[in-house]
Formats: C-alpha cells, structure tokens, sequence
C-alpha cells in the first residue's frame, strides 16, 4: 500500500487499457443494486444449509456388507465349506461391485459376507445380490435350509443406547419394560433399527422326567403333540342365519400355564392323564442363556450393580442423529414413572447425537476463533475498515460452502468442519489482495473513484485467479483418495475447493462494493502507508543482513546449501529412525471403551461371567470410569467397530464384551487412549491367567478395521495353516508393544454325541430320526406352542424339555421311552450311548482361498502397525513352517502362490498404504497441475520450477515440528504437507 514516489504517476492520467474478467466484474457489481442482496443471500442460503444439514460426528460411508447365512443340520465343517461356503462364494464373486467375498464355515452353519466396494449403494446391491440368489436355489443340496440375507451399514449402528436395571423385578419383567420403551422410540420419527439387549423371555416350561414317562407310557413326541394340537384357533368358514353373515371360527390359543396343565395327554384304566400328572409346569423366565449387568457410580462413589436390559435405536440413513438422539431422550423423559416404573434406573450408556453436537460444536466455536483471528490480524495490520470487509466476507464464504456441504448431501461432521477450518487461513488471501491493492491504488491517485477501484481489481485479478486455482488443483486431487478413506476424507478437498471459488467470487463481487462503502479517508491511508513503508524498511535490512552475505560469498552460499540438504535429510531421516512414526489418523478421546473377552471355546457362561466380574472389579478402580455393562453370551449394542468385525455375532457362552463409559473429555486430564492403555495393563495378566484373551477396543478415528495388525495366513492344507498361526501367536506375544494378541482358531473342546447302535434300534422297531426327536425334546429345549397373553410384544413359548439336574447328567436321559414301530416303549440306553468328540475347527475363506488370521494391536510410543509388523517379519526369519518355508510378510498383496506357507499384511496397514499412496499420487498430481498453471501464467518452463523449488523443503519444518511435539505423522499431517 505504499504510495509510489513518482508525482506523474500518482497524478497523470492513466494509460487505457482493455480491462479483464476480473475487473469488468467488480465493475458490473461496486454499484449495483443486487450486490447487497447477494451479500444477503449467501448468508440466507448458508444459514438455511448449516440448519437443515443433518449433522452427526463422522461422514458418512457408503460400505454394503451383506451377511448370507445358511444352516446344514448336523454337518461337519468340511462338508458345510464344500457344499454351501464354496458354492455361495462364487456366486458371491461373480456380482459387479463386490470388493471382497469371506466365509466362515462351522459344524451346520455357513456364513458368508460379501463386501461391495466403497460408494456402493445398499438397495442395489441387495437387489443384484437376490437375483444371484433367487437364480441359483435349484442348487441348493438336500436337507440344507434356505439361506438367511442379513444387510448391515453403518446406519444400523445405534446412535442412543438406555440401558434400564432394577433388583427389584425379574429379568423378563424388565425385558417387557425394554420392549415397551423401543416401541415408543420406534413410533418416532427418523428412528432406524432398534433392538433389545438382554433380560429373559417369558415362557412356560413344561419339564419332565423320563422315568415319570415310562411309567405312564408316554413319550416326549406324546407330550409335544397334545400341547401343539390344543393350542390352535383358526378360521372355519362362515354360515348365513337369516339375513345375518357370520365367520366362523372353531378352537382356542392357550393362554397361560393353568391351561397347558389341564390338557390331556393320554387316559388310563378310563381316567385321564393330566399333563401336570407328568410334567411341571412353571411361567416365567427362561432358563439363563446370557447375562447383562449395569454397574454405575453413585453421587458417592460407590458401584452398584444390578441386572439390567439395553434398548438400542439406529437412525434411517440421511436423517439428522443429532436430532434424533434429541427426539429419542425427550421420549425417555416422557416415559419415566409411566411406562417406566420408579424402582426401574436408567442412564443413557451411549448418545453418539450428544458427542456430535460437542464435537461440532467445538469445530465451529475454532471456526469463529479463526475467522476472529484473521479478522484481529486484518486490524493490525491494515486497519479497522479492512478488517470489517474481511469480518463480512469469511462468514459469507463458510456459510455458502456449508450450503454446498447440504447440496451434495454431505454431512456436517468433524472432517467437513476440519476442511473449512483447514480453509480460511487460505481463502482469506483473496479479500485482503484485492483490498490492499485497491488502497494502493486509492492512494497513488489520490482519488477513490468506482473506475479506479474495478481497475485495481483488474489489475491483481489475473494471479489472484491463478492462486485460487492452484490451491484447488492442491486440494482436488485429494478428492480420488481410494477405498474406505475415500469417502471419509472427500468433504475437504470438495469443500475446500468450495470455499476458494467463494472467496474468489466475494473478491470480485463483494470486497470493491465493501470498500466503496468503508472508504478511509485520504490521511488515513497516507499513515497506513507510512507504516507500512517504515515496516519494509526494518523488515528489508534484516532480510538484507541474512541474505546479502550469502548471494555476495561463494563459500557462504555452499555451506547455506548444504546446510538446506542436510536439515532435509535429517527431517526425512527422522522416520527411519521412529523419531517419528507414520499412522493413519491420531487417537481421538471418546468416552467410551469396549473390553471384548474371549474364553477358552466350550467355557461355561458363568465361568465366563465370573472372569467378567473380576475384570468389572478392577475397572472400579479406575477414576474416570463412570458406569460399565457386562454382556455375557451376548453381545453389547455394536458400534462402527463391532459393525465390521461382527462383535454382533459373539453369542457363545465363553463370549463376553464390558461396555464401558468414561467421564466427559473435559472434566478429566487423561485421553481415552491414555485410559485405554492403562486398562490394557491391568486386565490383561488377569485374563492370560484365567485363559482369556482380551481385546481393548478403542472406538477408532477413522473408517475401523478387523484389528489394527491382522495377518491373512495361506497355505496348502488347514493343519499347516493353523500349526503356522499358533507359531505366529507366540511370535506376536514375544514381540515389544505388540498386544491383544489373537487368533480366530477355537480352543479344542468336544461336542457330545449319541451314538446310535443301529443294529439293536433296527430290531427295536426304532428309527434314528426318532431317537434324535425324543432327545432333541428332551435336552434343546423344544419349543411346542405358544401361549396368548395381551400387550406381549414377544411370543411367550411353551418350551418342553426335561429338568436341568437330569440333563446336566446326560446317564439320567438312559431311561427316556422311545416309541418303537410296534407300540412298545425302549429306553434309550437300549439304542446307543453318549460319547464325546472333538469339534470341528471353524474353516475361513477370503476371496475363495482359504486362510487363517492372527490379529492384534501396537502400543507404547511407535503405537502404529507399521513398526509392530517389521518387528514381527525380523523374528520370522528364524522360523521354517512345517512345508519348508521362511515367511516374509507380504505388504501389499496376497502371496502369488496359497500353495505354500505364506501370509498378507491387512488391517489398518493396509488402509494407510492405499490412503499415503493415493495421497501421495494426489500430491504428485497438484504438482503437475500448478506447474501447468504457472507455466501458462509466466510463458515459461524454468520459471514455475524455480517457483515450486520450496515445495519439498516445507519438510525441514513439518517433520521436526511433528518430533518435538511428540506427534505421529497421519494423513491429517499429509493433507497439511499437500496444502503448504
């Protein structure tokens, strides 16, 4: 803004010339009636966009995942891989859009889960995957049941979870309290998936002993017939009375124990049999097959725990969670002391609307920040009538752009709030050139007329054009980041870019109608121009005092550039060395955790709660903790997290997970990952010495993953796989920081089986399906019927089986009567005997090959895979496999050859490969497209090089920066790199 020292050129006539874009726009708008209104509208329309764009905490990604499950009673798992999983996963592979097709396959069930690439949309992929479906079910081989399609996205994961507890009422009175409360949630609207978690269900158990049987001569099939054919009702027919129509309709539902008691089950010396003669009968709750507790701190300090019910609520997918999670809790108010007793508790275990409201919230309060800064730092330096345009533009450019976010049907969430942060340190630099030139040439002309203001526009509009672009051309490349980080990372280079051609638009359109209306006086921009000059000035001779001797001296310039070289070869070295670490995103601070526990396969479900409560014991001891659920055989409300690794499937008796919720970040100094790592220490030795494995599952920053180090083992047959992968454990457990160590193989345990000597049952008259029918009634707990009882939400079964003391000794089921073809009646131990066998281990295909997995985490200060893997790859050169192979873990794809011991680094290794690889390529391209665009400013191909040879020493500052603050190098840093 300095006045130039030629008199003829601040008062002469200025040259005519043929204005630019750039000028005739400022022109057309610096006293156009329509510019105010504009003005108005991008504050309208931005303001309507920041309220009606659904706001949640993380993007959305759009990642179909489709479960198939498929059920072969009886068979082995070899015989449900070849016949069902195999089959199913060519199908499977052969769908345009799938990514990746996996199978479990175990004895009597396969389950294959076909990935569709990143964008995909749910319904059309359901739909191609039907069809293949549907065209194929003539393959389907006998006594295999029709299979089970089960979708899962991220909208199904709950964003409000309550968790009800009471000592006071029995587990299916609560979970009838559960069920009540999620229909009230579910007659909300924009609410998605619920579920109910926990409690028991009502049934009537009818148990029997078999000797009380035979001395009746009665079987269990006798028993399950009279209850199954008393309780029906159905429509008969109709019949005309007159000039009456009626329906008619014959029989009745049973509608509690009383009744399934009184019927008759058979008649002897002509008195009849009562079913409660035979058998007792009780209503109420199910045997237990899972456990969930709530343990909450009180005001004081101390834990209670009770048993508790967890009711979860999704929100349809495009819908606000934010308001959803609002609706959900107003509700819950709403219900407290009505449909919710008053000796019922209630705390919300999860509310991902309340933690996205903080964490944009907090986004937005940087964003005024910032924009207050920039605006503090126009002042001081420009003065107060700069200031006040730049004051006005920023808020007109964020808001246009949360419009945009809205248009695109992008989210307002963490990463679209970090983009526009990211961009006002850059979109400023429109309004204040346009400005300052615009004084500039005020002040050499000493007059402020529109001419002169749309020419001083014109005359920076051209580079101000080309820097808006280059930055775009920075940041679109971005944009083409592949895979599960694609979607998360989009809202910043788009809205980003967004927010530049705003800002270009409100140089051009806004900032000379501004400054028209703001004009300083002509005295004011004489001492501003002076203080600028006296600035240079200093600021000159220091510039001149560092570069002079280096430009005048040979040996100075040398020893400058080598010294260049060598503080970027020791900021690039800095990473081989681990001074600093590479990892995909840096640790958020949540305030939840999950403790996810693995017994050894065939633990009973209270051995497993038992190590739970241990485990629950400890986590008491821990200030931040402020309430914590314990899912025994079951499992908690899944999360992103459990939603890829199918947390949702764990329903075994040795499963168990304990959701834990942490104080708010901002009442206490330790991060959850802090909290994290010291809740791995402590629980950890506690698990390894009751055979457990643990695994600590921290909600992760970015898209999750099966585990954060998963390696994918090949090879020619499943016991050299699995001999490989035990060895691989040990390595793990041996490795420095290397934690969570597992592995999806089952410890050995048996199956007991009866077997049927088919010689003595053939001559008995006794067929096998008979005798499985009478066991299965006698130990499966069969369910026969139902009894009708009003406002159930949920069946009450009548369930026929015989007692728990018999059935915990299967010698006491050696006298259970089966009915032969003659009539008579044959105990059971007549036909065969019960013996244990090993059970089959599961069999895991990726892609159609078959593979085992190791999984687990890195800690301690190198806490990225990266470093755990080399580690693990160094040790591995000491170990040949039982084929004759040293492994090298392959980085980047499968082995070439499954034939052959081998094994594929995944997990978050794999997501940060492709994300630093595309992001590298981005990089690579912005490059090129800058160059192209200097190179067609400047009419030169060495110019723009000379220009660009700063790019990479930017290094020089960001590595050791990253160093001494103690920070990894992320993509978050990356995308900085890619900006500056």
């Amino acid at each position: 803004m300095s006045a130039s020292p030629n008199p003829q050129a601040a008062h002469g006539p200025s040259v005519p010339h043929k204005q630019g874009v750039s000028g005739r726009i400022a022109k057309a708008f610096i006293q156009s009636p329509l510019t105010p209104l504009l003005l108005i509208a991008f504050f309208l329309i931005g303001l309507l966009g920041m309220m009606v764009t659904p706001r949640e905490e993380d993007p959305q990604i759009s990642v179909p995942m489709v479960d198939v499950l498929v059920a072969y009673p009886g068979a082995t798992a070899s015989e449900v891989s070849n016949l069902i999983s195999e089959p199913l996963e060519r199908l499977m592979s052969e769908i345009s859009g799938v990514k990746h097709v996996y199978s479990m396959s175990r004895e009597g069930l396969s389950m294959v889960t076909v990935r569709f690439e990143v964008g995909e949309q749910m319904e059309p992929s359901l739909v191609k995957l039907y069809d293949k479906l549907q065209s194929h079910m003539d393959l389907i081989p006998k006594g295999v049941m029709p299979p089970l399609v089960k979708p899962k996205s991220i909208d199904d994961v709950p964003v409000v979870t309550i968790t009800l507890s009471s000592d006071r009422l029995d587990l299916a009175q609560l979970r009838k309290i559960g069920l009540d409360v999620q229909q009230r949630f579910k007659s909300l609207p924009e609410t998605g998936q619920s579920f109910v978690v926990g409690g028991s269900l009502e049934q009537v158990r009818v148990e029997v002993e078999p000797s009380r049987l035979s001395a009746n001569g009665l079987t269990m099939s006798q028993i399950a017939g009279a209850i199954s054919a008393a309780g029906q009702r159905i429509p008969a027919g109709d019949v005309v009375q007159g000039d009456r129509w009626f329906n008619i309709y014959t029989g009745a539902f049973l509608k509690n124990a009383g009744e399934v008691g009184n019927l008759v089950v058979s008649a002897a010396n002509g008195k009849p049999i009562f079913l409660r003669d035979v058998a007792r009968i009780t209503q109420g709750e199910s045997e237990v097959k899972t456990i969930v507790d709530n343990t909450l701190r009180t005001a004081d300090g101390v834990f209670v725990e009770t048993p508790a019910v967890t009711v979860a609520v999704a929100k349809k997918r495009g819908s606000n969670g934010i308001d959803v999670a609002k609706s959900v809790l107003d509700e819950l108010k709403a219900m407290k002391g009505t449909l919710i007793p008053g000796d019922v508790s209630v705390i919300v275990s999860r509310d991902y609307g309340e933690t996205a409201q903080d964490k944009v919230s907090e986004l937005i309060f940087k964003l005024f920040i910032v924009s207050a800064l920039v605006t503090v730092l126009a002042f001081v330096t420009m003065g107060t009538r700069p200031a006040i345009i730049v004051l006005i533009t920023i808020p007109a450019v964020l808001l246009m752009s949360l419009a945009v976010a809205y248009v695109l049907k992008f989210t307002i969430n963490r990463v679209s709030m970090f983009a526009l942060v990211f961009a006002i340190g850059i979109l400023v630099d429109d309004a204040i050139v346009v400005v300052e030139n615009i004084y500039r040439r005020w002040l050499e002309a000493e007059r402020t007329d529109d001419d002169l203001t749309a020419d001083a526009v014109d005359e920076v509009g051209n580079p101000t054009i080309l820097a808006t672009l280059t930055v775009v051309a920075a940041l679109l490349p971005m944009g083409f980041v592949s895979d599960m980080m694609g979607p998360y990372m989009l809202p910043i280079p788009v809205l980003s870019s967004a927010a530049m051609v705003f800002s270009l638009i409100a140089a051009f359109v806004f900032v000379p109608w501004l400054a028209a209306r703001v004009k300083p006086k002509m005295a004011q921009l004489k001492a501003a121009a002076d203080r600028e000059h006296r600035q240079s000035v200093v600021i000159g001779r220091v510039y001149d005092r560092l570069i002079s001797p280096i430009m005048n001296s040979r040996p100075l310039g040398y020893i400058t550039l080598f010294a260049i070289i060598g503080a970027m070869l020791f900021a690039v070295a800095l990473f081989p060395l681990g001074r600093v670490a590479f990892k995909m995103l840096p640790f958020d601070n949540k305030s939840e955790m999950q403790v996810v526990i693995d017994m050894p396969a065939g633990t009973d479900l209270f051995a497993t709660a038992n190590l739970a409560r241990r485990l629950g014991a400890e986590l008491k001891k821990i200030p931040e903790v402020v309430a914590y659920q314990t899912y025994v055989g079951t499992s908690s409300p899944f999360n992103f997290n459990g939603l890829v690794r199918h947390y949702f499937m764990r329903q075994e008796p040795w499963q168990a997970d304990i959701a834990v919720q942490l104080q708010d970040k901002h009442k206490r100094k330790r991060s959850s990952h802090d909290i994290a790592t010291l809740v791995r220490g402590v629980l950890t030795p506690i698990g390894k010495a009751a055979g457990a494995r643990l695994t600590i599952a921290e909600a992760p920053p970015g898209p999750p993953v099966l585990a954060p180090v998963v390696a994918e083992l090949y090879g020619p047959t499943p016991e050299i796989r699995r001999e490989v992968a035990r060895k691989l454990v040990g390595i793990f457990e041996k490795t420095p920081d290397m934690a969570d160590v597992n592995t999806f193989m089952e410890a050995p345990h048996d199956r007991i089986e009866f077997v049927v000597d088919r010689l003595r049952a053939g001559m008995f008259g006794v067929t096998v399906e008979d005798i499985n029918r009478e066991i299965r009634m006698a130990t499966g707990g069969f369910e026969v019927g139902s009894v009708q009882a009003p406002r159930n939400l949920e069946q009450a079964v009548i369930v026929l089986q015989t007692p728990l003391p018999t059935r915990v000794n299967l010698g006491n089921l050696g006298s259970l009567p089966v009915r032969s073809r003659s009539g008579s009646l044959v105990p059971l131990s007549e036909l065969g005997h019960f013996a244990p066998h090993r059970v089959d281990q599961p069999i895991y295909h990726k892609d159609l090959r078959p593979v085992e997995y190791v999984t687990g985490d890195v800690v301690g200060h190198l806490g990225a895979p990266l470093y755990g893997m080399l580690s693990v790859d160094s040790e591995l050169k000491k170990y040949r496999t039982p084929d004759g192979q040293i492994m090298r873990g392959k980085y980047f794809s499968r082995p070439a050859d499954t034939n052959v011991s081998g094994f594929k680094w995944d997990g978050e290794w794999q997501v940060t490969y492709v994300t630093f690889r595309d992001m590298g390529l981005a990089f690579m391209a912005a490059l090129v497209l800058i160059y192209i665009l200097v190179v067609a400013e400047f009419k030169s191909f060495l110019l723009p090089l000379v220009v660009m040879a700063p790019i990479p020493l930017t290094l020089i500052g960001i590595v050791p920066g990253h160093w001494l603050l103690g920070a990894d190098f992320t993509a978050t840093s990356m995308i900085g790199f890619i900006a500056l």
